[in-house]
């Protein structure tokens, strides 16, 4: 069933769903998850405390190790100057808090930058989904000129096998022929990046049983959440949408509805056309990747423009835009209590000692 976005009725989410395209209704979406490759699941999921790892990159300790310093590493970037801690920032949400961030070269990218932590849960990256896999996102931003900028993987390679500790740390990771490679560097990155996981949040709690381990403000926002229609896109175990098979992603036209005051508020209808930046296919324009809400009251600004600046007025926005709804002050106050309770545990990070 395919909906022309043209012809989208009021209250009707715009799913795109590759090989399933555009649904109607949250109901039916899920009724049709048993299409192979789907599989069942709770419409909201405690998260669990390790990620999907993929058959082809295998977790290590020493992996995870090496990933670690290659992620704190402003050696990634051509002039040394970025590492991916510095967009991502483990100790600001997984983000920099930035409209847009800077690049090794001065340049920044065209969308804000999302955050990195429980990325491992979605099934593509970057707004537009043009990453299938973490091990894709890390080569995207190795040459991308607005991140790490690097002409080519030469001299890339050259860079860190000059280092002797590097070496030594590749060849008993990934074997002696040949070990430093972009690709490596981007399998051992992932392997990290799979580490940070945040479980434990109040509402995780909440839905193992603990019924006292959210506040009455965010039991009712929870309400709120479902009734108002925020579930019909944030669902499932990183809420932002159903268990589609890695390298498929699940999108929302947006705006949803246009031409609100918020439009030239925050800038909402750019030229930006997301998911068709990457495909080129017409049914594509202005869809997004539906972006996870767990830990969503530390990582302002909000949306891929980066424009929205506090949790409450992203609320009243996303609330405009994608379900033509106008929110009392009541509501907000009780859906941002409901999303503060997806804020959960971060792991402990020691110092990344990285290699002379």
């Amino acid at each position: 069933m395919v909906q022309n976005q043209a012809e989208k009725k009021p209250g009707s989410p715009g799913f795109l769903l590759p090989g399933m395209k555009q649904i109607k209704s949250y109901f039916l979406l899920l009724s049709l998850l048993c299409v192979p490759g789907a599989q069942a699941f709770e419409v909201f999921s405690p998260l669990p405390t390790a990620a999907p790892v993929p058959a082809d990159n295998p977790q290590t300790v020493e992996k995870i190790r090496l990933g670690k310093q290659l992620y704190f590493d402003a050696r990634l970037s051509v002039n040394g100057t970025l590492s991916c801690n510095t967009c991502h920032d483990l100790n600001n949400g997984g983000d920099d808090g930035q409209i847009r961030s800077v690049g090794a070269l001065g340049k920044t990218p065209r969308r804000s930058t999302p955050t990195v932590f429980n990325a491992a849960f979605q099934s593509v990256q970057f707004w537009d989904g043009r990453a299938e896999s973490l091990e894709a996102a890390v080569l995207y931003h190795l040459y991308d000129p607005t991140v790490f900028a690097n002409a080519d993987e030469a001299s890339l390679v050259e860079r860190f096998t000059a280092i002797k500790n590097y070496r030594t740390q590749f060849s008993k990771v990934f074997g002696r022929e040949q070990p430093v490679t972009a690709d490596n560097i981007a399998q051992a990155t992932a392997a990290y990046v799979r580490t940070l996981v945040t479980p434990d949040s109040a509402f995780d709690r909440y839905l193992k049983g603990d019924k006292n381990a959210l506040s009455l403000n965010a039991r009712r926002g929870f309400e709120e959440f479902q009734k108002v229609g925020c579930s019909a896109c944030h669902f499932g175990i990183n809420l932002s949408g159903p268990p589609v098979p890695m390298g498929e992603g699940f999108y929302e036209l947006f705006p949803n509805y246009s031409g609100s005051e918020y439009d030239r508020k925050y800038n909402l209808v750019t030229d930006d056309l997301g998911r068709y930046e990457a495909t080129k296919e017409d049914i594509h324009k202005r869809l997004f990747r539906v972006s996870t809400l767990r830990n969503i009251a530390l990582t302002a600004p909000y949306v891929h423009t980066g424009t929205i600046p506090t949790l409450d007025e992203a609320v009243r926005v996303m609330a405009k835009t994608q379900l033509q709804q106008d929110l009392s002050d009541e509501q907000v106050k009780y859906l941002v209590a409901f999303l503060a309770s997806l804020t959960g545990k971060f792991p402990r990070q020691a110092i990344a000692r990285l290699p002379d």
